[in-house]
């Protein structure tokens, strides 16, 4: 069975060696999500890269919708905070859900941002903050501003209370 690329821009993940499991990962935490293809190294690509012949050369994944390769392609590069996924949240417990699982053997960071276990940055964001920070009403989006500046992972009622000036 093919599968065809149905969307003209995919991000292409480089990993080390885990491309395979980071998919599984992506999938078990996002709910519309599936692993779709597997291409393996045959002996001809397998020598320049130092991979073993018949291991996963990439995995082509689904989160959500949106289309993504994983390439195990060795350890000449890695991932930094230069590029991130945004994860919209509607609810504190979505922010909650996806905070604590793509954090889980990673990295916290400030106001969102996290990197998981692979290197990988994410920004897990409600929704309600980018709307609070475009108000046309100044003071509002600066105490939003201010008060985001102090989190790690977004807490909304926070958000609302400095939002409403209390």
């Amino acid at each position: 069975m093919t599968t065809k690329i149905t969307q003209k821009i995919t991000p292409f993940l480089w990993f080390d060696d885990k491309a395979e499991e980071a998919a599984t990962f992506y999938t078990s935490i996002f709910k519309n999500s599936k692993v779709r293809k597997n291409t393996r190294y045959d002996e001809e690509s397998a020598e320049p890269t130092g991979r073993p012949a018949g291991s996963v050369m990439t995995v082509e994944f689904e989160l959500e919708g949106q289309e993504f390769v994983g390439l195990n392609g060795g350890p000449t590069f890695k991932f930094t905070e230069a590029i991130s996924f945004v994860v919209n949240c509607e609810t504190q417990e979505e922010v909650d859900y996806f905070w604590s699982r793509l954090s889980a053997g990673g990295e916290e960071s400030r106001c969102g941002w996290l990197k998981d276990k692979f290197g990988l940055s994410w920004q897990v964001v409600p929704t309600v903050l980018i709307e609070m920070l475009a108000d046309k009403n100044v003071a509002k989006a600066k105490r939003v501003m201010h008060a985001m500046l102090q989190m790690d992972k977004i807490d909304i009622p926070t958000l609302r209370k400095a939002y409403d000036g209390k």
